[in-house]
Order: C-alpha cells, then sequence, then structure tokens
C-alpha cells in the first residue's frame, strides 16, 4: 500500500504584472490545494468574509499574537497595516496531508525559509523589465507614475528574491502555459520526495 502523502507547504512570490496570480490559482485548481488565508489589522471591507478573505484583527491582537511566535511570516505593509500568516491554519493542512499555497512578498519568503525550511519556494520573473512594463501598462489600472513605482518596487523585489537565498526555484514567466507546466513539476517532485522519506 503506498504512503499517504505528506501535507506541503508552497510559497509562490513575484512581481506585479508577472502573471503570479494567474500561476497560484491554476496551481490550487491542479492539486486541489488549500489557499492561506491571511490576518490583517486593516478594516474589513462589506464585501468580504472573516475566515474566507482574511482574518480581520485588531493591531492590539496582532500584536499579541507577534509576541506569542503565532506567526508563520508577517510584514507591516505601506507602513499602515499588518499582514501575515498564522501557523496554525497551515499546520492544520499539513498535517491532513493537503498542499498550501502562500502568494506573499520576498520579506515573506524570507521569514518562510528560516521558519520552515522544509516549504517549497518558487519566485516568478518577468522574461525582461521591457515585457514587465508592457504588462503593467496593459492592465489599464493605473496612472504613469504608479506603473513607475510598480516598476521600481518589481525590480528590487526581484533582486532582493535572487540575493537573499529565500528561494530554490526561478521560474521565467515568458509562456503562461509552460510556466505553470514548470511549477507543477516543481510540485509533483518535491511531493514525491516528501512522500518516500517519510
Amino acid at each position: 500500500m503506498p504512503d499517504r502523502e505528506q501535507g506541503l507547504l508552497v510559497v509562490i512570490s513575484g512581481p506585479s504584472g508577472v502573471g503570479k496570480t494567474t500561476i497560484v490559482h491554476r496551481i490550487k485548481d491542479a492539486f486541489n490545494a488549500v489557499f492561506s488565508v491571511s490576518a490583517t489589522t486593516r478594516p474589513q471591507c462589506s464585501s468580504e468574509e472573516d475566515g474566507k478573505d482574511y482574518f480581520f484583527i485588531t493591531p492590539e491582537a496582532f500584536e499579541a499574537k507577534v509576541q506569542l511566535h503565532e506567526f508563520l511570516e508577517h510584514a507591516e505593509v505601506f507602513g499602515c497595516h499588518r499582514y501575515g500568516t498564522l501557523k496554525d491554519p497551515v499546520t492544520t493542512v499539513l498535517s491532513s496531508g493537503n498542499i498550501i499555497l502562500l502568494d506573499i512578498d520576498v520579506q515573506g519568503g524570507m521569514q518562510v525559509r528560516d521558519n520552515m525550511p522544509e516549504s517549497v519556494r518558487i519566485f516568478i520573473l518577468p522574461p525582461s523589465e521591457e515585457e514587465l512594463i508592457r504588462r503593467l501598462e496593459s492592465r489599464g489600472r493605473e496612472d504613469e507614475d504608479s506603473i513607475q513605482r510598480r516598476f521600481r518596487e518589481a525590480k528590487s523585489e526581484i533582486k532582493l528574491a535572487q540575493e537573499s537565498g529565500a528561494y530554490e526555484y526561478f521560474i521565467t514567466n515568458d509562456n503562461l502555459e509552460l510556466a505553470i507546466a514548470e511549477t507543477e513539476a516543481i510540485i509533483q517532485n518535491a511531493r514525491s520526495n516528501t512522500t518516500s522519506a517519510s
């Protein structure tokens, strides 16, 4: 009888405009994976559901959880609201043998590397800076200043990802289907190794 498959934590990071969200959703469907729900101190919108979109908690409760080391990773975004991945929901999914996906930034990826080094950490790269700018512009969501700010942020995020050692795998999204297939292969291989080692 084959071993029961082990759970696997998969971190997928990448700058705005790189196609990361599409890849994450396709991976979720391919592996019937669980998407991690972040905790946040930002106010809840009327269209959002607590526990499904985010775990909405007060700044005081968030800080208490930080002090108790209940986060796998956490950060303050734009010097305003705090976001983080709680350990308990992650370990619950892993113990059930499922894959859990985290879509987080490089700072979060570095923390996950330190707190859960057995995780699989993948960074999605654009084919080139020119293509990244083109993709940001083609979304038609923002003015030129915002696009340039996102582009600068993307370049610094890519540099940090490459220099920090937080990521084991870098996938260039030149062709979406190929990038998805490459991501699937990495996860499948990691899962096979985890199962055979158990």
